[in-house]
This record gives C-alpha cells, sequence and structure tokens, in this order.
C-alpha cells in the first residue's frame, strides 16, 4: 500500500517536483550517461540525452493517470452490463421509441451513410417517448444475450493483439483515446462477475419485498440490486489495474499507442534496445514496473 501511495503522490505532484531536467530536454553532452556521473543526471540519460530520473517520475504519472481511469471505468461498464443482463436476462421489453433513439444514436455515432437519418431516427424515438405515441410498444431485448455475446468476442481474441490491431487501425491515438480503448476492452471480467453475482441477488427476499412493495423494476435493480452485486469488484480493481499497466507497458515497449511526446516506463525500456550497454535504461523502469505489479497483486490477495 505504501508503495502504491507513493506512486499516486508523484502523478500527482510530478509537475511541481524539483527536477533537475525535464523529460523531454535532450542534453547532448551527456548521451547514455551512467547514474551519478556528471550533469546532475542521478539516474544517468538515454541514448538521446534525455534525464532517466525525470522520465521515470513523468512515466509514473501517466501509469497512474491512464491505468487508474480506465480500471474504473471498466468496472463501470462492466457493472452496468452485467448487472442488468443479470437482473433482467433475456425478458426486458423495451419501447419501441428506444430502439429508434438507439439506434438513431449509434448510426450518427458510426457516421453511416446519410448521418442527417440517424438523427432524424433518434429524434422521432425521443420525441415519441417523451410525448407518447403509436412506439409506446414495446420489443423483447435479448439482454443477457447480447452482454456474454459481446464479452465472448471480446475474449476470443487475446487482449494485447485486440488492443494493438484497435490502435493501429486508427493510426495515431491520444492519450484519452488508448484510455478509452483499454476501458472498452477490459469490462467483460467485470460484467461476469457482477452478473453471476446478480443472479443470485435478485433471488433473495428483500428484492422480492421491495417488488411487493410496489417499487419499480429500475429502482430496486439500481437502489437495491446493484450495491450488493458490485462488492466483488473491490477485490477485482487491484488485479485490473495490474493487468492495465502491464498491458500500457508492453503497448508503449512496442511503440503502439501513447504519443511519442508522452514518458512512459515501457518506452524507457524499449529504448534499452538502441544502447544495449546502458543497464540503467533496463533496470529502472523494470523496478517501477515490477514493484508495482506485484504490490497490486499483493492488495489482491489482502483484500480475499
Amino acid at each position: 500500500m505504501a508503495w502504491l501511495a507513493l506512486l499516486v503522490l508523484v502523478a500527482v505532484a510530478a509537475p511541481a517536483l524539483p527536477l533537475p531536467y525535464p523529460p523531454h530536454t535532450l542534453d547532448l553532452a551527456h548521451i547514455a550517461q551512467a547514474p551519478l556521473g556528471p550533469g546532475r543526471h542521478w539516474l544517468g540519460t538515454d541514448g538521446q540525452g534525455r534525464d532517466v530520473l525525470s522520465l521515470l517520475v513523468f512515466g509514473t504519472r501517466t501509469a497512474v493517470l491512464l491505468t487508474l481511469p480506465a480500471a474504473l471505468l471498466a468496472a463501470i461498464i462492466g457493472a452496468l452490463l452485467g448487472g442488468a443482463a443479470g437482473f433482467w436476462g433475456n425478458r426486458a421489453h423495451v419501447g419501441l421509441a428506444y430502439w429508434a433513439l438507439a439506434v438513431g444514436g449509434v448510426w450518427w455515432a458510426l457516421r453511416l451513410p446519410a448521418p442527417w437519418l440517424g438523427l432524424a431516427v433518434g429524434a422521432a424515438g425521443l420525441a415519441s417517448a417523451v410525448v407518447g405515441g403509436p412506439w409506446r410498444l414495446t420489443w423483447r431485448l435479448p439482454l443477457d444475450a447480447l452482454v456474454m455475446g459481446g464479452a465472448a468476442a471480446l475474449d476470443t481474441v487475446p487482449r494485447l493483439v485486440l488492443v494493438v490491431a484497435l490502435a493501429a487501425s486508427v493510426g495515431s491515438i491520444s492519450a484519452s483515446g488508448l484510455l478509452a480503448l483499454l476501458a472498452l476492452t477490459s469490462w467483460p471480467t467485470s460484467a461476469r462477475l457482477v452478473r453471476a453475482q446478480m443472479q443470485r441477488i435478485r433471488t433473495l427476499p428483500f428484492v422480492e419485498a421491495a417488488q411487493a412493495a410496489g417499487m419499480s423494476t429500475g429502482h430496486i435493480w439500481l437502489k437495491h440490486a446493484i450495491p450488493h452485486a458490485i462488492k466483488p469488484l473491490q477485490t477485482l480493481f487491484p488485479l485490473s489495474l495490474a493487468r492495465l499497466l502491464g498491458l500500457e507497458s508492453t503497448l508503449s515497449f512496442l511503440g503502439i499507442g501513447l504519443p511519442p511526446e508522452v514518458a512512459s516506463w515501457g518506452r524507457l525500456l524499449a529504448s534499452y534496445r538502441q544502447e544495449p550497454t546502458a543497464w540503467w535504461l533496463f533496470l529502472f523502469p523494470s523496478i517501477m514496473l515490477t514493484i508495482s505489479i506485484l504490490s497490486l497483486y499483493q492488495l489482491t490477495k489482502m483484500r480475499k
């Protein structure tokens, strides 16, 4: 815990720390210099003369500010999808107005041919949902099959291969884009866990009592069922963080994902390939990455 707290502190305070050099300042007089050499490069420099200490500090900031929100988003997406699938199964009925709203929104978001048509369908669905009309009719939604099908489809391809393929398909990707990509490909485990928990909770007496009291299904799901179903995610969250940290470092090592100007432990590790004799380029980021992942695994064991 102390190590993880230190990482968060360093990530937050990185811009204000009194570092001798900014992370991307090139010191051409001290290229691939060993630690504790001249020039105040306490942990040495890489093959371009950049200060390793600064790269490690700002790489910590990148690791925390990228993987923590991505793990939170993946947990939220997985909890909502898994919770809904476990509670309603394939029995949910959705009004045609909401179907039209969803189809129109997806049509417009994906920029399918004639995007104005998606806007028109979505607007018609929204108007019908607000004022009523013939689209008040409902249509059965196989929610459980859709969620589990999506999770199975994502798990069919190894996560690293999937993220590399998606990142390569869009060309250059920003840090926020990579964060969204990591979150959208990491929710299946959370969804399966919450779904299994929800299938047990929906049969408990307090849910039946709430239904007998006349509460709406949505209110029971959101206020009473979901808070109980997401409890196992407390144990899963550190493990998810460790996996995302390893994935982000691997992507940076391969030169995929983050822009070159963003410092990363994985990119610092990759610089060792250009300077095989500069052992410090391998040692320091490896220590940071290893201790961080082991700490997260240890935190997972403590929460079991």
